[in-house]
């Protein structure tokens, strides 16, 4: 049987569908990388070798280097992609089911940041924990788009 995996941005105006083996989970380190994403690292899913497809919208792209192109969301700036001569890799975390790709490898480890290791030793807090700290956060409306694809987005009845 053959595995799907969905996914898109955050605003749901972009949506993918991955069918097939997927072997290649990796996060990378290189400055380029943490630019691309704003963040300490890329998680990046290689789709090589699997159907990959967009189901819905079109994203915009930033060429990065002579041979890097970065896909990304231009509603609402969700890193995407990474596409090279050799592939296109996906951003892990616009996956609807991240946790089913864990990374295998590291790259770019000479632009690791040092205390990168040492994240899982900080204190951690439910989200919930955070409501005292600002009263708006009880009747705050999330307009992300859901983990799992839905026949149109918005929906007609959001304010």
């Amino acid at each position: 049987m053959t595995k799907t995996h969905t996914g898109g941005c955050q605003c749901g105006a972009i949506r993918f569908r991955v069918s097939g083996d997927i072997k290649d989970s990796s996060i990378c380190h290189c400055r380029m990388c943490q630019k691309a994403f704003g963040a300490y690292y890329a998680p990046l899913v290689s789709v090589r070798g699997a159907d990959f497809e967009w189901t819905r919208g079109e994203r915009k792209k930033f060429r990065s280097s002579n041979f890097v192109e970065r896909g990304f969301c231009g509603d609402c700036g969700t890193p995407l992609t990474y596409e090279a001569p050799d592939g296109v890799a996906v951003a892990a975390g616009a996956f609807d089911d991240p946790s089913s790709l864990p990374p295998t490898i590291q790259w770019g480890v000479e632009g690791k940041i040092g205390f990168v290791d040492h994240l899982h030793e900080l204190p951690g807090e439910r989200t919930e924990a955070d409501l005292a700290a600002g009263s708006f956060l009880n009747e705050l409306v999330s307009y992300q788009h859901p983990d799992h694809d839905t026949p149109v987005w918005p929906p007609e009845d959001r304010t």
